[in-house]
């Protein structure tokens, strides 16, 4: 049987960069700008290895992946092309591999297209996108979902102009701890991710603290997350408490020593998505959640924020996850959706 891209060359994953005036430039060198991501030990890291091997076996293993990672700059280059070095590949039977191993790019806060990964590749990649025109561009790329890069190399026209990205409106970054769900799981590219999309709307940087399987407020991540500095912080971590009881003790402690260390940000506070046929697990966790809140409004907290997932989510049950968990592309749009009109009286 022939392979599909034979009979479709629309389907054909191109790897090769055949340009002979091309120039590749690591994006650690000024112009390029790389945003919720630092670079230690020759890879790409969401927080300090030390810092996330302290908190967990499964926070270390997923440190590393990029999720909420970007490269900025601006470019006339008449093609962008990136050749990516790769220390874990994400490939799941429920996600687009575009979504969990690709990177994506914007022009002008614009989707433009995917730089799209071989399904059996082990290690990085290579791939060209060609542009409209040569004009000059606001240039975004966003880093894999849930997979693992120790190098990225941009490639440009050899005489390209290549200057620095015009700074976010809010340049203090967001912070988002949570589960697989704010980890990006399991949207079709990184840009469809509920952080990245909120970010586009309303231009901030931002941090994606998602540990899939793994937020717990653990101690040490508590105070880890308290000493960022932070514009907002934006709690999420709902689906990963194993227990309505560890809930109970983990939650507000998480809240109050955010609160403490940033007595003047807003904080959103959010329940699990929940589907109407798995409302009943999520009920009790949702409680516990809204009490968080609660007692921080009776408190006098007064930038404290409340977000039902058993309500917002409700409109896309029908079509907005994959399997009845994670969200998709349409799930995430909602997300974003529902939370922006939040973040449009906050911010």
């Amino acid at each position: 049987m022939q392979p599909l891209e034979a009979i479709d060359v629309r389907f054909k994953v191109n790897t090769n960069i055949n340009k002979t005036d091309i120039c590749f430039y690591s994006v650690l060198q000024p112009p390029f700008s790389i945003h919720g991501l630092i670079y230690e030990n020759h890879k790409f890291r969401r927080m300090p290895e030390a810092i996330a091997e302290a908190v967990s076996p499964g926070v270390h293993w997923l440190h590393s992946n990029t999720s909420g990672g970007r490269v900025r700059f601006k470019t006339n280059s008449p093609y962008i092309a990136i050749s990516a070095k790769m220390t874990q590949v994400g490939k799941m039977d429920h996600f687009a591999l575009t979504g969990s191993a690709g990177f994506d790019l914007f022009l002008d806060g614009k989707f433009h297209s995917t730089f799209r990964p071989p399904y059996e590749m082990e290690d990085g990649y290579q791939s060209l996108l060609e542009l409209t025109n040569g004009n000059m561009k606001e240039v975004q790329i966003n880093f894999p979902l849930y997979s693992g890069v120790s190098e990225l190399y941009i490639g440009l026209q050899k005489d390209a102009l290549v200057e620095e990205h015009t700074p976010y409106k809010i340049q203090k970054p967001v912070v988002f701890y949570g589960n697989s769900v704010t980890q990006g799981g399991c949207a079709s590219r990184p840009g469809n991710a509920y952080p990245n999309i909120l970010s586009r709307w309303f231009d901030f940087d931002f941090v994606n603290l998602g540990f899939s399987g793994n937020g717990k407020a653990e101690q040490n991540m508590v105070d880890y997350v308290a000493g960022l500095d932070m514009s907002m912080f934006i709690m999420d971590y709902d689906h990963n408490s194993p227990s309505v009881e560890h809930l109970q003790q983990t939650h507000p402690n998480m809240y109050k020593a955010i609160r403490a260390a940033h007595p003047q940000i807003p904080i959103i506070i959010m329940s699990a998505i929940s589907l109407p046929w798995s409302l009943n697990r999520h009920y009790d966790r949702r409680d516990v959640i809204r009490k968080t809140y609660e007692d921080a409004v009776a408190a006098g907290d007064t930038n404290v924020y409340f977000w039902d997932g058993t309500e917002n989510f409700a409109p896309y049950a029908d079509y907005g996850t994959v399997e009845g968990d994670h969200p998709n592309d349409c799930g995430f749009h909602g997300m974003a959706t529902s939370l922006s009109k939040l973040l449009k009286e906050i911010l």
